[in-house]
């Protein structure tokens, strides 16, 4: 009678695993990179569409980058979901890995969230469009349908806003990534915390505002999460260093089956963004990613 008893509480529990990892939360992802970023600013700015996102969802300011706080290793860790140890990539600017990867999966690269999803779903649309060409390195192109860098941001600064405008607007995407290359560059030329700073996240913050327009143009609001993260922050006019306003970088996530109104407590790690992601589109997670998702923001 116990052994029976037991039998059936452990395929209960399996089943009830099972089931939150495998269930899609929503139909599509729009992923917005703010390079450079650091968590320190957030209270300060004036990033009116940011913050309705941090209010409608949920968010945590106590992310930690991957060392070194740079981009490259940043970046692939939050796409590949595994630290450098595992990846390979652990230089701001790794365009193969510097270790050798500990598994190379589909298309000869460190399996990554878009090849998982792709691999899923040979159907799925797919699309990263970014400034700075070290993005293209990191995310298996071979893995994504649209995949395109801005023309020089410092002459056209709002082309890769137009840019993810017109893809979500065409291409209704199931996953986009669309990664910004400032404030990294304004934090490097007139410095971490500056009034130039914050100029420039409000200027970010206006594109956030367009490329959220334009998921509902394209009618696919109700069935989006949207999350606005960073591979990193700064102080003076650098990073890569151990300090916090380094180390630490937002994460706000919010939109379908995301509960409003809530911070998050746990600990998080760059490569949980890969993992939450998987969890959303119900995809299981390779063995090899060390990431794990955010459970406890979905409804």
């Amino acid at each position: 009678m116990k052994a029976t008893k037991v039998f059936f509480i452990i395929t209960f529990l399996f089943f009830t695993v099972n089931t939150i990892f495998s269930k899609e939360k929503a139909k599509h992802v729009i992923l917005i990179g703010l390079d450079g970023w650091g968590s320190y600013s957030v209270e300060k700015a004036d990033m009116p569409n940011v913050k309705k996102l941090m209010n409608d969802g949920t968010f945590t300011l106590k992310k930690r980058a991957v060392l070194p706080s740079s981009s490259a290793v940043n970046w692939a860790s939050m796409f590949m979901g595994a630290g450098p140890e595992l990846h390979g990539y652990t230089d701001w600017g790794s365009k193969v890995p510097d270790l050798p990867s500990r598994v190379i999966g589909e298309n000869n690269i460190f399996p990554t969230i878009f090849q998982l999803l792709k691999v899923t779903n040979p159907n799925a649309e797919i699309g990263c469009i970014y400034d700075w060409a070290g993005i293209k390195y990191l995310i298996d192109t071979i893995s994504v349908n649209y995949w395109e860098q801005s023309p020089d941001y410092n002459q056209f600064p709002e082309s890769l806003c137009d840019m993810a405008v017109k893809y979500i607007t065409d291409k209704k995407p199931d996953f986009a990534a669309i990664i910004f290359d400032e404030p990294d560059h304004t934090g490097h030329q007139a410095g971490h915390d500056t009034p130039e700073y914050y100029t420039t996240l409000t200027r970010l913050d206006s594109y956030v505002g367009k490329i959220i327009e334009a998921v509902k143009n394209a009618g696919i609001l109700d069935e989006t999460i949207f999350i606005v993260t960073s591979d990193h922050g700064g102080i003076n006019k650098g990073h890569g260093g151990k300090t916090m306003m380094e180390m630490e970088t937002p994460f706000i996530i919010s939109g379908k089956n995301i509960k409003s109104g809530q911070t998050i407590e746990e600990s998080m790690m760059q490569y949980d963004i890969a993992s939450t992601i998987a969890c959303i589109f119900g995809l299981e997670q390779p063995q090899v990613w060390i990431g794990r998702p955010m459970l406890h923001i979905f409804k």
